[in-house]
């Protein structure tokens, strides 16, 4: 009887899986068992071949070259990890095996990783397809009963193909026709640039923005209540015109308010959806700064090493009604401290599932992000793989609690004949937000919430002030990571006043996958076309310049999500993947055709005095994620160096964040007030002051077990005087 091999795309995977398979043997980079052999890939092990592969004349780049369009792109074998590739082809080609049991992550990239080193090693064997959601020995073990024909995921394949062939004609010829028509490192792409554009038409809203200021009323009554006054035409509780509102507040000084309407509702709410990968990344961003690759890169570990999640590549927020039976073994799972509370809360009673998190319809390849039923050893986790599980497990606990309920109370006054409002929110049952320990904010109305004393229809209250208020409109919110993956998922919703857009994709089309949208966000950083300030992202000169470059089709956002449409339906099998590749091929034409004719020109604003060491040209400097860097302005040399880094030390002057600037012995901070300090005289400054500073939580502590016994003001001054690390 024949064996089967097993290919998983990493080796943590492929020792899970031959664990469970029984496979004891190790061999070259696979585990052997009676039956099955597991192999694994290092993520990608087969790529398409550069474009000098195809010829000599591709080796520099001119733009007579242009554009380059092979009749088919060649895959060629990874040199860094070519000995895994040989490894794997070996495995896949021996006699005594005739089934391939694809195991690579369930998704699209996960199936072109395999697909093509299947098809680089030149095996025609059966395959079948392990399609599973976590890589606990139990989903493992289930997935195995249940395994797929590989030929139900080639239409999968054949999208993942289409997607990398459409990136490699596209972003080829593209980069290659605006470097070498302006002589600058000038990267461009399918979903890259049409990101880069929404950025940009952001901080063009902001700069176009005219702020005006606007005017209200607001009433305190005797009773300790605030009013606020609502216009009796437009029903807003602002007015831009300052005589009117000036006039109310001279006419009704002195009046007292009677109350018109005092109604009670008794209102609930329900927990925010489960998490998909994009609102994780977002919530990650918002909550902790982390980057959306770093949110990517934890997620894997959770799920992969630690076992506690489920498949992270995921842009559903829903869960399959086959999994409803496993909820309570997840619960019981994941019910350690501090959820202990939560969890047997939820396990008193049978849980039941409901169409706000169970809907076959809206689960396509996975399902949300949730706890798998894997025990949990939190003390095996990082800082930050605790702060994603946290999140992870609140949502998933809160999804399965009740409601948080409460008795809403609105009033309608009137002072004069103007009409003022107040509402107030007494809270019934906590429910979900148990889970989270929420503080209450006010509601987005602008009516502040307060406690309202029992009052009914005819009260009259007495008016102790009336108070004048002034405001100013804000423009739009600047970019930071979280916004943006909100922008590419549904980019017609930020994109204000694009009705082009928004018929072409309505509001579903994206840009990129949940998979693929946190390396097109770090392209755009290691290109130089955007800059973090603070948490805020800006187009940087470059990337300004590029913009006004490129053909307008390929910064155009509707081209790329309808692109991105497309692919979706290759996977579906309603559209072939040549029809797409084809329109690639003449759609690249295009766009060296729209260069190569353009009369528009680059100009380097950041060249420094520096010569590059390996060319003997001048530098640029550039403001890279992580800190300043010069790099070569040629890009064939491709020189570069990080010249200051942004660190966690701070300045004594004003506290704020120091640069770390310089080379061995010659290294300084440097602050944006001016503060310069050599590193030698930080680090013995720190020593000296090390052993008397007192960490915040020290003196939190200390002072909430002193609270009933400390008298003494002096001591109590003292130590609110400290300086904290």
């Amino acid at each position: 009887m024949g064996k089967i091999a097993v290919l998983a795309e990493k080796p943590s995977v492929g020792r899970d899986l031959a664990r469970v398979l029984q496979c004891g043997k190790k061999g070259n980079g696979y585990f052997e068992g009676s039956q099955y052999i597991v192999t694994w890939a290092l993520g990608h092990l087969v790529t398409h071949a550069d474009p000098e592969a195809y010829s000599d004349s591709y080796k520099t780049w001119k733009m007579e070259d242009l554009p380059m369009l092979p009749n088919e792109l060649k895959l060629v074998v990874i040199k860094k990890t070519s000995k895994q590739f040989h490894a794997v082809k070996a495995v896949l080609n021996r006699k005594d095996v005739t089934e391939i049991v694809i195991a690579t992550d369930a998704g699209r990239e996960g199936e072109l990783v395999a697909r093509w080193i299947i098809e680089k090693a030149h095996v025609h064997k059966p395959i079948k397809r392990l399609w599973i959601s976590s890589v606990t020995d139990k989903a493992i073990k289930e997935g195995f009963k249940k395994l797929k024909n590989g030929k139900d995921y080639e239409p999968l394949f054949h999208s993942a193909e289409a997607r990398a062939e459409a990136d490699w004609i596209v972003g080829m010829n593209a980069t290659r026709a605006l470097t070498t028509k302006h002589n600058a490192q000038l990267s461009s792409g399918r979903v890259q640039t049409p990101t880069l554009a929404i950025i940009a038409a952001r901080e063009e809203e902001i700069r176009q923005f005219d702020p005006k200021t606007y005017y209200g009323l607001k009433a305190q009554t005797k009773e300790g209540l605030h009013l606020v006054w609502q216009d009796a035409k437009t029903k807003d509780i602002k007015s831009f015109q300052q005589e009117k509102v000036d006039a109310l507040a001279k006419g009704l000084s002195g009046k007292n308010a009677v109350i018109v309407s005092a109604d009670k509702a008794r209102k609930k709410t329900f927990s925010p959806a489960l998490y998909d990968l994009t609102e994780l990344q977002r919530d990650a961003n918002k909550r902790f700064g982390y980057s959306a690759k770093e949110t990517l890169s934890i997620m894997q570990k959770l799920y992969e090493q630690h076992k506690v999640l489920t498949y992270p590549r995921t842009d559903s927020r829903f869960l399959s009604s086959d999994l409803v039976d496993t909820l309570a073994e997840r619960v019981k799972a994941c019910g350690v401290k501090p959820y202990a509370k939560a969890a047997m809360k939820i396990l008193q009673k049978p849980i039941k599932a409901n169409s706000s998190f169970v809907d076959d319809s809206k689960v396509s390849d996975h399902h949300a992000i949730i706890p798998t039923e894997e025990t949990v050893i939190s003390s095996a986790f990082s800082d930050k793989e605790r702060k994603i599980y946290d999140l992870v497990v609140k949502r998933f606990l809160a999804v399965l609690s009740p409601a948080f309920e409460y008795e809403q109370t609105s009033l309608t006054c009137r002072i004069g004949d103007e009409t003022f409002l107040a509402k107030g929110k007494a809270v019934l049952s906590q429910g979900w937000k148990e889970v989270y320990e929420y503080e209450e904010e006010d509601d987005k109305d602008g009516l502040p919430e307060q406690q309202l004393p029992v009052l009914n229809k005819g009260d009259v209250l007495s008016v102790q002030s009336l108070v004048q208020t002034k405001g100013e409109t804000k423009p739009p919110s600047r970019f930071n990571e979280a916004f943006l993956l909100s922008a590419m998922e549904n980019p017609a919703k930020y994109m204000s006043g694009n009705a082009d857009l928004k018929k072409v994709i309505g509001e579903t089309g994206g840009l990129g996958t949940v998979a693929t949208r946190a390396d097109i966000i770090e392209k755009l950083f290691n290109s130089f076309l955007v800059e973090k300030k603070g948490k805020e992202l800006f187009v940087t000169s470059k990337g300004k310049q590029l913009l006004e470059l490129v053909p307008e089709d390929l910064k155009s956002p509707a081209l790329t999500a309808e692109w991105e449409q497309k692919l979706t339906q290759i996977a579906k099998g309603k559209l072939a993947k040549q029809a797409f590749v084809q329109e690639m091929r003449g759609y690249a034409k295009a766009v060296v055709q729209e260069v190569k004719n353009s009369s528009k020109t680059f100009k380097h604003d950041n060249l420094v005095g520096k010569k590059c060491p390996e060319c003997g040209k001048l530098l640029l400097e550039v403001n890279g994620k992580k800190g300043k860097m010069h790099v070569c302005q040629d890009r064939e040399c491709g020189y570069r160096k990080g010249i200051a880094r942004t660190t966690n030390a701070r300045c004594p002057v004003c506290h704020k964040k120091l640069e770390l600037r310089g080379e061995g012995d010659g290294q300084f901070f440097l602050c944006k007030c001016g503060h310069r300090e050599k590193l030698s005289s930080f680090t013995e400054r720190k020593k000296k002051t090390q052993n008397t500073k007192v960490s915040k939580k020290e003196v939190a502590n200390y002072m909430k077990k002193q609270n009933d016994e400390l008298s003494n003001p002096a001591l109590a001054d003292a130590l609110s005087k400290l300086k904290f690390d």
